[in-house]
């Protein structure tokens, strides 16, 4: 079993690897307490970050990268255009304004938070521009359903790479799925602990006395094995050192299945049809 976390990736569509599991930082304090975070999650072996321009850490971001001293060539960074920055001209000043504040001269993966209604197709269009241009190294969207995703293949001659969706054992979103996997647009799980809930459902608890893990870890080892990729935060490091600690032990196929049948349809962040900010 392969335990070097740093290995453990995936090819995107366009060849890029992406770590399988990242540190998400969504409402980690700018300054020390996201530093801090991010400095953790690197020592502990984690080669990809997950911030936003709404989350208002990026430069607290960059700081620790830097501070890391890890060549940025080893690192996967993730940020995404808010929706009221959306549109084509204002796409392009916010991601500019993003790699000011990150310090960085391109980001691995750059991110439509939200499909905002009338606007995001044109979001998507500059997220191309910056794509074609070489200013960002992969491209994807957020919180996009099968029909937004369809808007987005009508209009345009680039296929997302990522989708980051709400994803964990009580929202699979199967039929999302299998349309991903049938355009080859990697899925990424955000809230892939449910806010720490998954320590609620007893069957994880099961699984994972078997091997001597915890329902968190039970948890990001099965979206591991479906080789969905999870972002999982946490301010603390002893959380971020132990949900990067599944990569010594495997669920066999009852396991997996069990845990699919987890699925209730429960969403525990906004409706990607129905949100108004």
């Amino acid at each position: 079993m392969n335990n070097d976390v740093s290995t453990t990736v995936v090819a995107l569509s366009n060849g890029v690897n992406i770590p399988l599991v990242g540190l998400g930082v969504f409402k980690l304090e700018e300054g020390e307490e996201v530093s801090n975070s991010v400095l953790w999650a690197l020592e502990a072996g984690y080669r990809s970050i997950d911030t936003a321009k709404v989350y208002g850490n990026e430069r607290g971001v960059g700081k620790a990268i830097k501070q890391s001293g890890i060549p940025r060539d080893q690192l996967f960074l993730t940020t995404k255009v808010w929706n009221s920055d959306q549109g084509y001209d204002e796409t392009l000043r916010a991601f500019d304004k993003s790699l000011e504040l990150l310090g960085e001269e391109y980001v691995d993966l750059y991110l439509v938070h939200w499909p905002v209604k009338g606007k995001y197709v044109e979001t998507w269009k500059a997220l191309e521009s910056l794509y074609k241009e070489g200013r960002v190294r992969s491209v994807g969207v957020s919180n996009f359903l099968q029909h937004h995703l369809e808007d987005v293949l009508e209009s345009s001659s680039l296929v997302p790479m990522v989708n980051q969706i709400e994803f964990h054992p009580r929202l699979q979103q199967p039929s999302l799925q299998e349309f991903c996997i049938k355009h080859n647009i990697q899925l990424e799980a955000w809230s892939p602990i449910m806010k720490g809930r998954v320590v609620d459902i007893p069957e994880l608890y099961e699984i994972g006395a078997r091997y001597n893990k915890n329902a968190v870890q039970v948890t990001l080892r099965w979206l591991l094995q479906k080789g969905i990729v999870s972002i999982p935060k946490s301010a603390r490091k002893e959380r971020i050192e132990s949900n990067i600690d599944i990569f010594d032990f495997a669920l066999n196929d009852a396991e997996m299945d069990r845990i699919e049948g987890l699925d209730s349809g429960e969403r525990i962040g906004p409706d990607p049809d129905n949100f108004n900010f």
